[in-house]
């Protein structure tokens, strides 16, 4: 299986308007976002990382695991970070009807009060998409992926993803999920302190 490219290819944001791939500023603002939580020990040691930076991130939740740990999800809250949908059950779009599809996400919603959203894997069809936005919900993709959840690469290689391809207003994708857990654990500190040093400020979108 091909790679998903760490710098989203610049053709996309044209070819999908519609969604929000970057955060157009001059100003030094870098968007962190973690998908797949709340994930015990792990979410809470990205909290605390971010909370010694002073940063502040996104955080787009599965339902079902916002329902198994609503302590998790009120301290990402309490803190200050925004959450977002990532539906009830980590769909995969392009193998789920688009009124399925919607349902889970409506689903989600009862323990996730936001309207922003970002598809599992990606993965959304345009009628899909229709479908969310009609009901005021903004969709939120990224312009740079760190690929932590791939146990083939080597942690070296997930810092270098994100360090290379970060600018002012780069909407940035970890995972505070196990399976990423070794890779998102070695680059999320070095990329807090590396920006923090070159003057950037970490926020939520």
């Amino acid at each position: 299986m091909a790679r998903v490219p760490a710098k989203l290819p610049a053709i996309v944001k044209y070819v999908f308007p519609n969604y929000v791939w970057n955060i157009n500023t001059s100003k030094k603002y870098i968007y962190l976002t973690f998908d797949d939580g709340p994930t015990p020990k792990i979410t809470p040691w990205v909290l605390d990382q971010l909370q010694t930076y002073n940063a502040k991130a996104t955080f787009f939740c599965i339902g079902n695991n916002v329902e198994k740990h609503p302590e998790i999800f009120n301290q990402i809250l309490n803190q200050g970070h925004t959450v977002g949908n990532h539906t009830y059950n980590h769909l995969k779009g392009w193998k789920t009807t688009p009124d399925y599809y919607l349902q889970n996400v409506i689903k989600a919603s009862k323990v996730i009060p936001s309207k922003l959203f970002r598809p599992p894997y990606g993965q959304i069809t345009r009628k899909q998409a229709n479908l969310i936005i009609e009901k005021g919900y903004e969709i939120i993709m990224w312009s740079v992926i760190s690929i932590d959840w791939d146990k083939s690469l080597k942690e070296e290689a997930c810092l270098n993803n994100v360090v290379k391809n970060t600018k002012e207003g780069s909407i940035i994708v970890f995972h505070d999920s196990i399976k990423a857990a070794k890779n998102m654990q070695y680059t999320l500190p070095k990329v807090l302190e590396y920006y923090s040093k070159k003057g950037y400020q970490f926020k939520s979108l």
